[in-house]
């Protein structure tokens, strides 16, 4: 068999990012890990920000030379089996809520504001943000996946809102990004319903650009970029044209966040015990991942 080293390894410091590199179309792959739950903890927020900062860097330079930028495409994706990310550190959010810390929470919202902005706006580059959602979506997750220009899912992922449950909103742009790919009826209904959604139901509502056969989500993502990649100053003026029309401001997420929070900092005891009782089961899913995909890969052989 012959290697291919088409795909390369960035070396970095970062704990729960991988990244690498595929030289053929110039996309930058990077695999979220979060420990020790698959959520947007404040350590794997702030190795994202790096990430994005560092990419930025390296495009802009470039670009200052009157150079190609070495990145055309970022593709986000899990490194936990079935699951995609949960969204928000519900262990946090409970704290900071007992201790009733403002600050602390509003904080945390624009650290994800951080991260999500620039992957909305396509870091402001002539770069198209992709995500490969594999498994479930939830929350953070699932505003983290349609932040992308563009998503690919494969069958078996589940995408949903699960903040009704704890009488809470979604605050990290569900809304924002909601009503800018599908109708103002569809936004309030995933959000007050917690309805979970397949990856076909996502495609029908336009909240999802390709479904792919359940171990074929890479696939359909390389083969996307190899069909895509010719015209790829077409579809970056398209994402630009996009953001004309219909702008996401850094300023309207962060006051959506503020809302938030203080509706965050309303929530009674019962409410509590829910996310509670939500981050346990989230638990035990988490932990049950890896068996799972293990008993598959044993399956198959």
């Amino acid at each position: 068999m012959v290697k291919d080293d088409r795909f390369v390894p960035i070396a970095n410091d970062y704990r729960q990012v991988r990244v690498r590199y595929d030289r053929l179309y110039r996309s930058l792959w990077y695999t979220i890990d979060p420990q020790p739950r698959p959520c947007f903890n404040l350590d794997i927020l702030a190795e994202l920000k790096r990430f994005q900062a560092e990419l930025v860097s390296v495009c802009r330079k470039a670009l200052d030379r009157g150079l190609e930028p070495p990145v055309r495409y970022t593709i986000l994706s899990s490194a936990t089996p079935g699951i995609f990310n949960y969204g928000g550190d519900l262990g946090l959010f409970f704290r900071l809520i007992t201790d009733r810390d403002r600050q602390g929470l509003l904080d945390y919202a624009t650290a994800c504001i951080d991260v999500l902005y620039p992957n909305a706006v396509h870091f402001d580059l002539p770069i198209t943000t992709i995500s490969l959602v594999q498994g479930e979506a939830l929350g953070g997750g699932f505003e983290a996946a349609i932040s992308s220009n563009l998503v690919v899912a494969e069958r078996r992922a589940r995408f949903g809102l699960p903040e009704i449950m704890f009488n809470l909103i979604p605050g990290m742009g569900a809304y924002s990004f909601l009503i800018r790919r599908t109708t103002p009826d569809v936004t309030k209904r995933l959000i007050t319903t917690g309805e979970v959604l397949t990856a076909d139901q996502m495609l029908k509502l336009g909240l999802v650009d390709i479904v792919a056969d359940n171990g074929q989500g890479h696939r359909a993502v390389q083969a996307y970029i190899a069909s895509a990649h010719r015209r790829a100053n077409a579809h970056h003026a398209l994402n630009r044209i996009r953001q004309c029309v219909n702008p996401i401001t850094y300023e309207e997420l962060i006051e959506i966040t503020t809302v938030w929070v203080d509706t965050a900092l309303q929530l009674g005891p019962r409410d509590l015990k829910m996310i509670q009782r939500l981050m346990a089961k989230q638990n035990r899913r988490a932990a049950a991942a890896p068996a799972k995909a293990k008993q598959a890969l044993e399956g198959l052989g």
